[in-house]
């Protein structure tokens, strides 16, 4: 595999594993100020297990499967997994509780 094909593949893990530390750090700060979790399973394990133990086994998981997407990365849809994964994140994870954080962010301000 060329050098740059395997920059591309270490950006693309590097991306995703980042995208699943703003997740876990996000849902950990919004559960805490009353909002609430979308993913139905997520949103049980924290009701059990209390957020900072559901989160890290979530999230530890999580990053689990990027490594493991990292030691087939010469597979052909290695790359295209790891980019779906993070277009997920994008579309339900960062964009959702980004504007929750900031509406929360706004009403601290204005109060």
């Amino acid at each position: 595999m060329r050098p740059a094909t395997e920059r591309g593949m270490f950006a693309l893990v590097a991306l995703n594993l980042v995208l699943q530390v703003f997740d876990g750090v996000a849902t950990y700060v919004g559960v805490h100020a009353g909002m609430t979790e979308g993913n139905p399973l997520l949103a049980w394990a924290l009701g059990q297990l209390g957020p900072a133990s559901a989160l890290c086994l979530f999230k530890l998981q999580a990053c689990a499967c990027l490594l493991l997407l990292w030691c087939v990365r010469r597979h052909r849809l290695a790359a295209p997994a790891l980019v779906l994964c993070a277009a997920v994140y994008v579309v339900c994870s960062l964009a959702p509780w980004a504007a929750a954080l900031a509406t929360l962010h706004r009403e601290y301000i204005a109060s």
